[in-house]
């Protein structure tokens, strides 16, 4: 099976984001497949799944905006910052309502944020959870990030849980850590979801058994978002017939050997297809050769 573009998948507890990519290939039956970002096992929601030539979007998915809903447990912290972890301090609870809030709504913004033990990051070639797990603590830099959104949707103390947006690189459950330390009690993440991901949500995200079962049907490729669909935003120029031949070699085009969709100028980036309409990829105007280059190319199988 050939199969490119990029399938909402909904990310079940329990599962690894690997577990889903293997778990994918047996459903499709390739290879050439990807996931776009991380979830913690006990985390679940959405994970794009880029598939054959859509894998090249992996990292382009990444740097994308995402939103959480996450359960935050005052007066309790923990070796990894969330509840899965062995506790080790426990704190009276005396914040009132309207201190925790403003505390939360405090971190919007840009914070420096210091990446946790139990983490894939490396230090000096070793995963710092991989030393965690030896009872060593390396020395960390502080990173930051930026909370773009934060807000309270119910608060029970010394439960809250809250939906925050926020940039690549961001540890929900380090940012919970921080708001227990600002509220001088502690705290840590007791469940967290996914909702969003750049244009995917969790209302149109698929579990493997949907997938499975549409293979079955032979409707996957209703749920397969194609490649072309996550550029929307780039003007659609397509080459003349004379033109294909350069445009599938990868070659720079003139402005000649290009005919825009709706005969719209000339941008800076554009979506470039060859004449007969198949999606090429992503081009970039060069003023000093007067030509679009390419930026990234989606041709090819799986």
């Amino acid at each position: 099976m050939t199969v490119n573009g990029v399938i909402n998948v909904y990310k079940e507890k329990g599962f690894t984001s690997h577990d889903v990519v293997a778990k994918m290939r047996g459903i499709l039956r390739m290879k050439k497949i990807g996931h776009t970002g991380t979830l913690d096992p006990d985390a679940e929601g959405v994970l794009p799944v880029c598939l054959g030539q859509g894998t090249k979007l992996c990292e382009l998915l990444t740097d994308k905006t995402k939103t959480y809903r996450a359960g935050l447990l005052l007066g309790v912290e923990t070796d990894t910052q969330d509840i899965s972890g062995a506790v080790i301090a426990e704190y009276p609870v005396t914040a009132a309502p309207e201190e925790v809030r403003e505390a939360i709504e405090g971190f919007a913004g840009i914070y420096h944020q210091l990446p946790p033990m139990y983490s894939a990051l490396k230090v000096n070639g070793k995963r710092l959870y991989q030393l965690a797990r030896t009872g060593k603590v390396a020395e960390r830099q502080t990173r930051p990030v930026e909370i773009s959104a934060i807000q309270i949707d119910s608060m029970e103390i010394p439960r809250v849980t809250f939906t925050v947006s926020c940039s690549k690189g961001t540890y929900i459950r380090t940012l919970c850590h921080d708001i227990g330390r600002q509220l001088g009690c502690g705290g840590c993440m007791e469940h967290l979801t996914r909702i969003r991901v750049g244009r995917f949500g969790i209302e149109e995200s698929l579990r493997l058994a949907d997938l499975e079962r549409l293979r079955d049907e032979g409707r996957l490729a209703d749920v397969i978002i194609p490649v072309d669909q996550m550029f929307l935003n780039l003007p659609a120029f397509f080459t003349n017939p004379e033109a294909d031949k350069p445009v599938h070699n990868g070659s720079p085009l003139t402005t000649s050997q290009l005919e825009p969709e709706r005969g719209i100028p000339l941008p800076e980036q554009i979506r470039v297809y060859d004449s007969q309409q198949k999606f090429i990829g992503i081009y970039i105007y060069n003023g000093q050769t007067d030509r679009y280059q390419p930026k990234k190319m989606f041709l090819g199988g799986d």
